[in-house]
């Protein structure tokens, strides 16, 4: 993919057992900087928290982004607060293709 061509990609992020009480702590800082990652080339399309299925508390992240490069994606990411007070367990980015609906304009 070129520098100047924006792809799609998803990143599913998986809470370590027991984070909820960090997730909650820094969770404002962590939607600002969702809110502010144009300032890093990063176009976020849709996010939120997952969810566990008996207790419906959040356990991790799904977001949809738009950026030039994967490598600007993992930077964003590693650059969370989430990532930073150990919330995350894992993170996945990949390539994804919008399939069905829109892209938002």
């Amino acid at each position: 993919m070129a520098q100047t061509e924006q792809g799609y990609f998803a990143v599913w992020a998986t809470d370590r057992p027991g984070a909820l009480e960090r997730r909650t702590r820094v969770r404002e800082e962590h939607r600002q900087r969702l809110r502010r990652a144009s300032e890093h080339g990063i176009r976020v399309l849709h996010g939120g928290p997952t969810l566990g299925a008996q207790d419906q508390h959040m356990n991790g992240t799904l977001l949809i982004v738009q950026a030039a490069t994967l490598e600007a994606v993992q930077r964003f990411v590693d650059g969370d607060p989430y990532m930073r007070e150990g919330v995350y367990e894992s993170v996945v980015i990949r390539p994804w293709v919008w399939g069905l609906g829109r892209p938002p304009e």
